[in-house]
């Protein structure tokens, strides 16, 4: 069982940065897909961003804007949040799973672990 605990999510004004953190439990954190996901009132969970294997994929919204990192040492998923937009508004949460690969990380449904969410509000 892998627990996810995000921080760093507040309110900012359009054009303004965020830093969100993910810290992950566990042995085993540089074995895991990481995402990032986000959620607005009504609405689906939407993928932003993910690595795997090292490798980041993007939403094609905030690419430019976003960068996703980790540190294995640290059991820890990074989202550093550039040039925010009104629109990107929203509960943003991180997941983790050992069986995504490739592209189907930007797949909600195959990740078997999420944490509680932290709200991103971006004033205009």
């Amino acid at each position: 069982q892998v627990q996810l605990v995000e921080s760093g999510g507040g309110l900012v004004q359009a054009g303004g940065s965020l830093r969100l953190s993910c810290v992950a439990s566990g042995r085993t954190f540089s074995t895991y897909t990481m995402g990032w996901f986000r959620q607005t009132p009504g609405k689906q969970r939407e993928f932003v961003a993910g690595i795997s294997g090292g490798n980041p994929y993007y939403e094609d919204s905030v690419k430019g804007r976003f960068t996703i990192s980790r540190d294995n040492a640290k059991n820890t998923v990074y989202l550093q949040m550039n040039s925010l937009k009104p629109e990107n508004t929203a509960v943003y949460y991180c997941a983790a799973s050992q069986k995504i690969t490739g592209w189907r990380l930007i797949l909600s449904e195959k990740y078997d672990y999420w944490g509680q969410g932290t709200q991103v509000t971006v004033s205009s």
